[in-house]
């Protein structure tokens, strides 16, 4: 194990051609070199073998699933997995000693990769007013401030509660009943900011938010989509799967500005033809669309899947299906035909054939899925577009049957399962109802404050609280200097985490730092050793247990530090057993039992192999919409533009990233070695706008209220589609305006930024 960094790191920036495919054997070396160098080889070899196995450690990095008991690799983690699970087991320890040694203000000026290497933190911190270092803080004396505060609030509505998609089921449910019997839903969470446009639209289409299709669906398909997405840097056991269902004869076409790695071709580390061979090829076509695009694309699709039911009538849409399942289906057909093909064309980039040839792909399959991820969901009409997948989804019947269906893919560990245990600002009134049965409480029904109307409450002094359980909200946030100058107006910050970060620098009036179990640590509580449970992204419940100690023996379960402030907080109201459900978590999942439909006999069923597959009405035949049936919808073609002389800007991860933390400054499957501070443009783009590589460039967003800046960046050319350029974030969260968020569902924009590159001056060496 290597000592934390005193230094940040050199940045020079390095490029060279991006890989034409994704993990092999340096996958492997990469995770157990970064593995290595934060922990020792038992504690590396204890967290990776029992990760992701029947009563392991489930990964806290993404939310895809395990392969069915008994078809488990060994080794069933993948390169980012195995950095995530070992990031977090690290020996490295944040100690009282170095918030002596480094005030708040230096701490500000920190990178977030620097941060994040200085290890787990060890003991409850407070900086008090006026202060500019935290100090030790007991947690009797931390929890009693924490509520003292809130306690004191003129409403309940005057504090937020933010989750990350970390947090166990047990936490998670906690938290929202803790919220909810103090009197407010000012419940955000990460979901508001990744996949919120995902459950606006199956709702209101489909009567349920989630995705419709298992594992084993995804084996069995024959045309699969992946739009909007990059599997190998943000979901790599994806590819596992996905190479399966080409071995088992799926076509699959890729739709994405870039051409990343992970789309063009796999080797898988466990097989010997991805040690030795080419491994598989993923995309079987490749459509690289301009940003926005894919509203237009499945417009277009639609409309030749009409029309080629005009030319074969009876042979191309699922009549019975449509006639029996769904209603809309001749308003949407009369909009659809009108869809203008120059609009199409425009909004997608892509000449027409090649949309037809897509279309006789779709032709020849009896079962396609589509997946998407941020891609779609982060533009300002992202609620329409993944309405018009669900249109095309429904026309030929690819929903509620096995190999078919929507699969919106998180990106979060446990993110669905926080929304199923009542994380949520708009929480439907039958979980309220049984909240109030369960509990004998009345549970508040105005809606809550989602994250980005949570931001505009602490900038205009109506929120005074914040809690983030989890997560670094300050970098995950939209508009970066306006979300700090809110969480500096808070009387008080404070924040139940694993490692320092950013959020923990940007403090209110007070903070507060209260130090947590990871996943990774084993969690003993007064009834003995305890275990928790998350939900993947295709509805699968299930166990995770600890293996390794603790950081500290001063750090609390989540679960244990929420029992103990709803003690000091609400003294006694509603009687909820906080006590009981600290000492043993069974009890928690007894009563969530009597609320969550799907989870009957939780404590039971979740303990087997495999765990609980929540039911998806979809696949029951069943649609929970106003009229009982599917919906078809009629969506305006919209597409995002930019003025001559700009680009749309797309904000993405480095492959060495998880979420807002980086792990090193480098992207290895796309060239980049040693800066994050660059922008990837077109080629063409670079020369149009009279720009050179290796240029430094401020990036100014242009927006209605002003014009924001990310300094000093490296123009890097490269394979993006024309028009559009893409850099990392957090970085340049700083450019997306908290204003600009999509319809309906009020999830920030990151993937559509109109931005212009200004020259500047080389810094001096």
């Amino acid at each position: 194990m290597k000592k934390p960094p005193s230094e940040e790191p050199d940045e020079r920036l390095t490029v060279r051609p991006p890989k034409k495919w994704a993990a092999g054997v340096p996958a492997v070396t990469h995770a157990l070199e970064y593995s290595l160098d934060e922990t020792s080889p038992r504690r590396a070899g204890l967290t990776l073998l029992t990760m992701n196995q029947v009563d392991g450690i489930d990964c806290p990095g993404c939310a895809w699933p395990d392969p069915a008991p008994g078809h488990r690799h060994r080794n069933e983690y993948c390169e980012n997995g195995a950095k995530h699970i070992n990031d977090e087991a690290t020996s490295r320890r944040v100690t009282a000693d170095f918030f002596r040694d480094h005030t708040v203000s230096e701490l500000g000026r920190r990178s977030d990769l620097w941060l994040n290497q200085q290890g787990r933190l060890t003991e409850p911190m407070v900086k008090r007013p006026d202060a500019d270092h935290y100090e030790p803080i007991s947690w009797h004396d931390a929890l009693g401030l924490l509520a003292e505060e809130l306690k004191a609030l003129d409403s309940p509505d005057e504090a937020v509660f933010y989750t990350s998609g970390r947090v166990s089921n047990e936490a998670a449910f906690v938290l929202q009943l803790f919220a909810r019997v103090f009197g407010t839903n000012n419940l955000p969470d990460c979901s508001n900011m990744c996949h919120e446009s995902s459950g606006v639209a199956l709702h209101e289409t489909l009567g349920t938010g989630k995705g419709t299709v298992s594992l084993e669906d995804l084996h069995h398909a024959d045309l699969i989509f992946l739009v909007g997405q990059n599997p190998g840097t943000n979901h790599p056991r994806q590819l596992s799967a996905l190479e399966q269902a080409k071995l088992n004869g799926a076509r699959i076409i890729a739709v994405n500005t870039l051409p990343e790695a992970g789309l063009l071709r796999f080797k898988n580390p466990q097989k010997a033809r991805g040690v030795l061979g080419r491994g598989v090829r993923i995309a079987d076509r490749f459509l690289q669309i301009r940003s926005g695009g894919d509203l237009a694309l499945f417009q277009g699709l639609n409309r030749l899947l009409l029309e080629a039911e005009d030319a074969r009538p009876g042979t191309v849409l699922d009549h019975e299906f449509i006639s029996s399942s769904t209603g809309g289906f001749e308003e949407f057909a009369e909009h659809a035909r009108a869809v203008a093909w120059e609009d199409v064309l425009a909004a997608t980039g892509l000449p027409r054939a090649e949309i037809e040839k897509v279309r006789d792909e779709v032709l020849r399959s009896e079962r396609v899925i589509v997946c998407w991820a941020m891609g779609l969901t982060q533009q300002r009409h992202s609620v329409p577009t993944i309405r018009e997948i669900v249109n095309f989804l429904l026309l030929r019947g690819n929903l509620g049957r096995a190999g078919a269906g929507a699969c919106p893919v998180r990106g979060h560990s446990n993110v669905q399962g926080d929304r199923t245990m009542g994380i949520w600002e708009r929480m439907p009134d039958a979980f309220l109802d049984a909240l109030q049965q369960e509990f004998g409480f009345e549970p508040p029904r105005a809606h809550g404050l989602d994250s980005v109307n949570s931001i505009k409450a602490m900038r205009e002094g109506r929120v005074k609280v914040f809690l983030g359980v989890a997560g670094n909200f300050v970098r995950a946030a939209p508009d970066s200097a306006v979300t700090e100058d809110a969480m500096r107006r808070c009387r008080l910050t404070a924040h139940i985490s694993t490692k320092l970060n950013r959020s923990h620098t940007v403090c209110g009036r007070t903070a507060l730092i209260l130090p947590t179990l990871g996943r990774t640590e084993r969690d003993i509580q007064a009834t003995g050793e305890q275990f928790v449970t998350v939900e993947n992204s295709m509805s699968e419940v299930h166990t995770s247990r600890g293996r390794l100690e603790p950081a500290s023996t001063l750090l609390l379960s989540e679960v244990a530090i929420l029992c103990r402030l709803a003690r000091r907080t609400l003294d006694g109201r509603a009687g909820v057993p906080w006590d009981r459900f600290e000492a043993d978590y069974g009890a928690i999942r007894d009563r969530i039992s009597h609320v969550v439909p799907g989870l009957r006999d939780f404590n039971r069923r979740v303990v087997r192999p495999g765990g609980i597959r929540l039911p998806n009405p979809v696949n029951e035949g069943v649609y929970p919409t106003a009229v009982g049936k599917a919906l078809f919808t009629r969506n305006a073609w919209e597409m995002p533009q930019a003025p001559e002389g700009h680009l749309l800007l797309q904000t993405l991860r480095s492959h060495d990233q998880w979420n807002t933390i980086p792990y090193s400054d480098n992207d290895r499957y796309r060239g980049i070695h040693g800066s994050r501070r660059v922008v990837l443009v077109n080629p063409q783009d670079v020369s149009g706008l009279g720009l050179a590589a290796g240029q430094h460039v401020d990036l100014v967003s242009v927006w209605d209220d002003a014009e924001r800046r990310a300094e000093d960046f490296e123009v890097v050319p490269y394979p993006t589609t024309p028009g559009c350029a893409a850099a990392y974030y957090p970085e340049t969260n700083v450019l997306l305006p908290l204003d600009s968020v999509a319809g309906t569902s009020n999830q920030p924009t990151a993937k559509s930024i109109v931005i212009r590159l200004e020259p500047t001056a080389v810094p001096a060496e």
